[in-house]
């Protein structure tokens, strides 16, 4: 199994990574706060990585922060969470903030998240409300990179969003209003913001 994962930066999205190490190019689905720990293409990233085997399938993980990895594999242990909503999950909110609403048994912050049911919330409420700890997940699980440029935090927000399930004109309505609301958001800010706009 791959557990980390070493190379130069060929592409990044809100969503996923293309990392070459060795000659291989390695695509990396990413949680938002990850996107935000990165450097821009062409320089060297180290990920944590966890490795999903399906029938039909090898898909990569990818994770800033050590505390993310731990937090992502306590959320596939829940029942009816797979890997992908659980990279969702981490989008939608930060990783301190998540173990806050689970252990504060905070059921309407869960719901916000998309694909998140109050079925799902209660079993993540009810499943890990006692396994989080402070070691666990740090108040900065990964380091915040300046704010992007206007127009491109924007599209990487809608992106984010679309890729998301939201529909593309509901996404740039959201990150319009997040932008109105707060004009210096960085990308993460923005896209936080514009998560919680999309209904």
């Amino acid at each position: 199994m791959i557990g980390h994962l070493r190379g130069a930066l060929l592409e990044k999205h809100p969503n996923l990574v293309l990392v070459e190490a060795g000659g291989v190019g390695y695509e990396v689905s990413i949680p938002v706060s990850t996107y935000t720990a990165l450097p821009e293409p062409g320089a060297q990233v180290s990920l944590r990585i966890y490795t999903h085997v399906r029938e039909d399938a090898i898909q990569l993980y990818g994770f800033a922060a050590a505390a993310e990895k731990a937090l992502f594999e306590r959320l596939i242990s829940v029942s009816g969470i797979g890997p992908k909503l659980a990279i969702t999950i981490l989008s939608g909110l930060a990783a301190a903030e998540l173990a806050e609403a689970i252990r504060a048994g905070s059921l309407e912050r869960l719901v916000k998240i998309p694909g998140v049911g109050k079925k799902t919330a209660e079993r993540m409420v009810l499943e890990l409300r006692d396994k989080l700890d402070l070691g666990v997940v740090p108040a900065a699980a990964a380091k915040a990179v300046a704010a992007a440029p206007l127009d491109e935090a924007a599209q990487d927000a809608v992106s984010a969003l679309v890729n998301m399930g939201s529909k593309p004109a509901a996404a740039e309505e959201a990150v319009r209003k997040a932008r109105a609301a707060e004009p210096e958001a960085g990308f993460e800010a923005l896209f936080r913001k514009a998560l919680a706009l999309v209904r």
